[in-house]
């Protein structure tokens, strides 16, 4: 089977050069039979594809451990369920399973397109076969799946890594991957049409859809990776900045850049050149995500490991897709040119470009603090490290921009904002924000950053309601039906426009979860048999302790009881599993979350209890709103298939229903969170002393250095030295008491301990100085340069010749409403 699986491998490769070949001489001597040939050889890939992976999920059904990527990723006990989804649980099959996607999303995406694209077909086969050709290229030549052990083969596996035998991870890579390869469609037909020179909007058409499938499945990968640190990881939060989680960040914040520049293209016919460099930058972004993860060149517990060969072969691809790509986009410059001007800054063109230039920023100053520990490395010798608070300096303030211009946009019109217009629009939505504000200062809630993002939270909600209410009750008064099925239908009218609002209140929610961890309590208790521990509003008590062994792992499982206001209210399982070929290994955690609406109560054992003596360490998390995340991307997701719809899918059943039968048959979709507990595994990253109580600092200098510097055992979220209990951090904590003794300074303690361990990688956050402070004066310098670039840009679109007074473009609603359903067949 190995043979066969490598046969096939080799035979894709050969099969995708010729699609990619014949395809190009077929455009260039305009010969349909050329193309059709070099279109049923793209499709013969992906059924080559697509027996190579049959072949390699039957080596991991039936333990065939003659495949070295099997016995690598599987043995004889772990579970069907896991054992299939090896099939993209390491480096080798994660490759594979890549063009395995990409074949078939290519594939549909030529069969859909064949005849309404025919100019851009061939080179749309072309362009997707020579990135394939890329990943098979390093499969046949570097990380063949199917390589065979030359002397003995083992009687049993090694087995899945305990971290990823978890139904979140199963599909968290899939999910990820699809968003991932998804993206490399709408890079194929943007390439096909600056090639062709067909650079009308056309081309536009045939991707966004693509893009907007590949960005849902995107998001939802991000959310899964983020679940499943949750749950999995045992740390208590769901985001570290951690490199991999960055690399997969990137191409969202450009491909969302994208869905709403688009707009404006498709609208005003301007922002051509920008949206074809957003395309071909998320497309390389995601080669780069995939570098990052599988080269080395960070430092990450995600990642796959170091390997050179492959970092080479990944940079030499990306510099001939950012050569190719680029060459041609200076090529048809002229061709690109905007068809009309930016008539006002106090506009929605004005509110997207704003937008953009935000998601830009982000996604540059995450790339660029991301690879500073690699270039430091490279420059000084010095690996540093680039932690949570210098990524939350810059994003914090940059997210809560982001949602005020959720909030904006919708209420700008087209073209030009009168004052008139401002002040209607904007009314109840600031009404809303002003409200909320006065509650969170009642309340005590901090205002910078909670209080403030509670505070736009409901100013883009504001301006949603308004939307929906305002376009139903027209619609409501032209059809004579009530407002529930009038808004129905409007949204059936214009599903990209009002699915985009549901997207927006789903973003609201996932914000307000993130306003919500800046109200967390955690504490690490230990507690011997039937003591009891308060944290918040709950309080544990120790009841058992008990292990049980189900031939792949031993279990150790803590009963918890949990009260609440002197009552029992539930019992919780946290635990620890040692799995049996992983002994080396720290053993994994089994996390119990009990989920409420308000917050999650979160409990770990940090360390192995003490069976004989019925002794358990327990870390205890409240974690407030945590669920308003999950919530606001199952809202995302719904409003984001309300877009996706077809234009004529909802709107013909909607326009043919009686008023009544609607009102009938109206049906109400309610997202809700599983309440109660939820035990799932996971594995410590570092090792927490309960019962180590941390001295308070000496003097504020020694305060200060705490916050500064981070835990360095190399596994855990680089935890400041106020709140990590693992040796390591004691350790930092004793010599840094050392040097206050000594009556050092800032400097002269950082530099001290730079010598004790060899450099600064003990910060959290680069030094403001030497070769460091390019860290913090290059997002300064791109804010400014971006500043500039508007500035020009607004005085170059806002300069006409004076052809007297202009008529502003109505805004009436029932105008717009009335205009979109005559265009909606356009779309």
């Amino acid at each position: 089977m190995a043979s066969l699986g490598s046969f096939l491998l080799l035979a894709a490769f050969v099969v995708c050069s010729y699609a990619a070949a014949i395809s190009i001489v077929g455009a260039r001597r305009r010969s349909r039979r050329l193309i059709e040939s070099g279109v049923g050889a793209f499709y013969l890939v992906c059924a080559l594809m697509t027996s190579a992976s049959a072949v390699l999920i039957n080596a991991f059904l039936t333990d065939d451990f003659s495949i070295k990527y099997v016995a690598h990723s599987s043995d004889l006990v772990q579970p069907l369920f896991y054992k299939f989804t090896s099939y993209w649980g390491a480096l080798d099959g994660s490759i594979m399973f890549w063009v395995f996607l990409l074949s078939v999303f290519g594939s549909l995406a030529v069969y859909v397109n064949r005849e309404r694209y025919r100019e851009l077909i061939p080179y749309v086969v072309a362009t997707i076969s020579i990135v394939e050709m890329f990943f098979l290229y390093l499969m046949v030549a570097h990380k063949n799946p199917f390589t065979t052990y030359l002397s003995a083969v083992p009687a049993d596996g090694q087995g899945l890594n305990p971290l990823l035998q978890n139904y979140w991870m199963a599909i968290h890579p899939p999910s990820l991957y699809t968003g991932f390869v998804g993206m490399t469609i709408p890079y194929a037909f943007c390439m096909a049409a600056l090639i062709t020179g067909h650079l009308d909007d056309s081309w536009l058409r045939a991707v966004r859809r693509w893009t907007m499938f590949a960005w849902l499945f995107l998001t939802f990968g991000l959310m899964l990776g983020m679940i499943w640190a949750y749950e999995v990881l045992g740390w208590g939060g769901y985001w570290a900045w951690d490199p991999v989680e960055n690399a997969a960040l990137l191409p969202w914040f450009t491909a969302t850049a994208f869905i709403h520049s688009v707009m404006v293209q498709e609208r005003r016919s301007m922002l051509r050149v920008w949206n074809v460099t957003l395309v071909i930058t998320t497309f390389f972004l995601t080669i780069f995500g995939t570098f990052m993860t599988r080269s080395g060149v960070v430092s990450s517990i995600h990642a796959f490991g170091d390997d050179p060969i492959l970092a080479k072969l990944f940079t030499g691809f990306m510099i001939l897709v950012v050569t190719v790509s680029f060459g041609f986009v200076i090529y048809r410059l002229p061709m690109l040119k905007a068809r009309n001007e930016l008539d006002s800054w106090l506009s929605r063109e004005g509110a997207f470009l704003a937008n953009n230039w935000i998601m830009l920023f982000s996604a540059f100053f995450v790339l660029f603090a991301t690879m500073f520990p690699t270039l430091s490395e490279a420059v000084t010798g010095d690996r540093l490290t680039v932690g949570e608070p210098f990524f939350n300096k810059w994003m914090v303030p940059i997210g809560l921009i982001m949602l005020f211009l959720t909030g904006v946009g919708p209420l700008l019109a087209w073209r030009k904002t009168t004052l008139g217009n401002v002040k209607d629009q904007f009314l109840w939505p600031t009404v809303s924000g002003l409200t909320a504000a006065g509650v969170v200062t009642a309340l005590g809630i901090r205002f910078w950053a909670a209080g403030l993002c509670f505070t736009l939270c409901a100013f883009v909600t504001g301006t949603i309601a308004q939307e929906f209410l305002r376009g139903g009750n027209v619609r409501r008064k032209n059809t004579g039906t009530d407002l529930l099925t009038a808004i129905i239908g409007l949204v059936g009218r214009n599903k990209r426009r009002y699915g985009g609002y549901i997207v927006h209140l789903g973003a609201v929610l996932i914000f307000l979860g993130f306003a919500g961890n800046g109200s967390k309590k955690d504490s690490t208790v230990q507690l011997k048999l039937g003591e009891t521990a308060t944290v918040g509003a709950y309080m544990v008590r120790n009841d058992r302790v008990t292990v049980v062994d189900d031939g792949q792992k031993q279990i150790v499982t803590g009963y918890i009881a949990v009260f609440k206001d002197g009552k029992q209210i539930d019992t919780m399982y946290p635990g620890r599993s040692i799995f049996h070929k992983h002994e080396d290994e720290q053993p994994r955690a089994e996390v119990a979350i009990r989920r409420t609406i308000a917050e999650d109560l979160y409990l770990v054992l940090p360390v192995n209890p003490e069976v004989g003596s019925q002794t358990i360490s327990l870390e205890i998390v409240v974690n407030p709103l945590v669920n308003w995340v999950w919530l606001g991307f199952g809202i995302l997701a719904f409003g984001t298939g309300i877009a996706l719809l077809p234009e004529r899918a909802l709107s013909f059943a909607v326009a043919r229903l009686p008023a009544a039968d609607a009102v009938a048959g109206t049906a109400v979709l309610l997202l809700m969170l599983m309440l109660g507990g939820t035990s799932v595994s996971a594995q410590m990253m570092h090792v927490p002393n309960p019962t180590l109580v941390i001295a308070p600092a000496k003097n504020a200098l020694e305060d200060q250095l705490r916050e500064e510097i981070g835990c360095t055992c190399g596994t855990c979220a680089h935890e400041s030295l106020h709140r990590c209990t693992c040796s390591e951090a004691e350790g930092l904590r004793q010599e840094l008491r050392a040097q206050i003794d000594r009556g050092k300074s800032h400097d002269q303690i950082v530099d001290a301990l730079a010598v004790i361990h060899g450099g600064h990688q003990f910060l959290r956050a680069p030094q403001d100085k030497g070769f460091n402070r390019l860290a913090w004066l290059l997002p300064y310098a791109l804010a400014a340069t971006g500043i500039v670039a508007i500035g020009f840009a607004a005085v170059k679109w806002t300069r006409k010749p004076d052809t007297g007074p202009e008529t502003p473009p109505s805004t009436d609603a029932a105008i717009e409403e009335r205009i979109d359903d005559e265009l909606r067949d356009l779309d």
